[in-house]
């Protein structure tokens, strides 16, 4: 568009600001080397070893805002960058195996990965990755927590299993055999010497890691409720509350990806390439990614697969073609880019269904608890706001034996100021 006599003219973008240093750190846990080049890649400075320790005293002493250091994501990286970034030109974190010139070197030492980085960085050869904001990082870091303790519960539980399956014991009664109310039961089991105290043992693992677990799923399910995109994802079958929030916080914020098909590459679940001249192969899916995210979509596409309409049917289609670990594979991928357009659009998926969103939602805010709840809101309020935002209308729904009506929305004839407004906080049961 052409600028008018009165428009105000357009001012010159500034040009960006180029480094004079390009500092390349080679970090181990308990040291390490830096050296500086310029831009025609000659060393300017160091190579210098520093210990950890000495890190802070290090930057403020030897590196000033017209530097741009680099350096490999590791162990210590997110410490180096807090701490660099608002000191120095930029940082950037470079995937390692995005550097194997380096890492694959015959003659390979701190000094020279350190050079090798910097002349790297000042040639413009190198990509830096996305550093997430500290609530992402913590969120991750819960996320992997619990996995953990998973992992523990079951290893402990397998193992009491075989104590069973040795002496062809009958288990404890009841559907759920290591619950707390069978402990007296395992404890007097008829063993003996080393295997009572690993008996033992396991019983008080599965206690800690089930303890454990419910603490990291409270602090969950306080981030879901103060996060406004979980919602949008537990309308998909097969992702709960902690499968919403594993998968945000693997994402991040979803517009640093500008379609769906970067996301199913940053999950992994894209198929291998190889175009060369008149070759065009494709193979296995690449598996270069978030290895949380791309389980937690498997997951997800198994229990669809099993349970909605559309996804079974897509299912059936494609296990006679592909078999049944590569149809749930496709079906994975497939759901993630419904999941890039659910957070991009804010919007309903198109083959939901009304109803089960509403009974999706009511789960949710149960799940979550009514304590992480703005104070005052009931159930059927938070489903009715949150149809409303998908643009989407169910009038009831069916919780086990019963019925339970949705308050109607604001602009409906219910609301309006002619007629009396609904008790809307209370919800109307009606036993079937």
């Amino acid at each position: 568009m052409a600028e008018t006599a009165t428009s105000p003219p357009k001012r010159a973008s500034a040009p960006a600001r180029v480094a004079a240093r390009y500092i390349g750190l080679d970090i181990h846990k308990a040291y390490f080397v830096a050296t500086g080049v310029n831009a025609q890649k000659e060393i300017v400075f160091g190579p210098q070893r520093v210990t950890n320790a000495e890190l802070d005293e290090w930057v403020k002493k030897h590196l000033n805002n017209d530097d741009a250091v680099v350096l490999e994501m590791t162990t210590n990286t997110y410490l180096f960058y807090d701490l660099l970034a608002p000191l120095v030109h930029s940082v950037t974190v470079v995937h390692p195996p995005h550097v194997a010139l380096i890492t694959r070197a015959q003659v390979k030492t701190d000094r020279k990965a350190a050079m090798g980085l910097a002349q790297l960085h000042a040639a413009g050869l190198l990509v830096g990755i996305w550093i997430p904001p500290q609530s992402v990082r913590e969120m991750r870091a819960l996320i992997a927590q619990r996995y953990k303790m998973v992992r523990l519960c079951t290893l402990a539980k397998n193992r009491l299993s075989n104590v069973l399956h040795r002496h062809n014991f009958e288990k404890p009664p009841g559907s759920q055999p290591f619950h707390l109310k069978h402990k007296d039961w395992w404890m007097n089991l008829p063993v003996k010497g080393v295997e009572k105290i690993n008996l033992e043992c396991d019983w008080e693992m599965v206690e800690f890691a089930e303890r454990m677990k419910k603490r990291c799923e409270q602090e969950i399910t306080k981030a879901a409720a103060s996060d406004p995109r979980a919602p949008l994802l537990v309308q998909l079958p097969g992702l709960s509350v902690i499968g919403s929030v594993t998968v945000l916080a693997a994402i991040g914020d979803i517009k640093r990806f500008p379609d769906a098909d970067h996301l199913v590459g940053y999950a992994g679940l894209g198929a291998r390439v190889h175009i060369s001249g008149e070759m065009h192969q494709t193979g296995r899916i690449t598996k270069a990614g978030r290895k949380d995210l791309r389980y937690i979509m498997v997951e997800a596409a198994n229990h669809a697969a099993r349970v909605h309409p559309k996804w079974k049917a897509l299912f059936k289609k494609l296990e006679v073609r592909l078999g049944r670990s590569k149809a749930l594979v496709a079906i994975a991928r497939r759901m993630l880019v419904v999941i890039w357009h659910l957070l991009t659009d804010e919007a309903a998926d198109k083959f939901s269904d009304p109803h089960q969103v509403a009974c999706a939602m009511y789960a949710f805010f149960y799940k979550v608890g009514a304590r992480n709840m703005p104070a005052g809101l009931k159930a059927l309020l938070y489903v009715r706001q949150q149809l409303d935002r998908l643009g989407l209308d169910c009038e009831a729904i069916r919780w086990g034996r019963k019925r339970y009506k949705i308050p109607p929305t604001s602009n409906s004839k219910a609301t309006s100021p002619a007629s009396p407004s609904p008790p809307q906080m209370q919800a109307t049961t009606i036993t079937v």
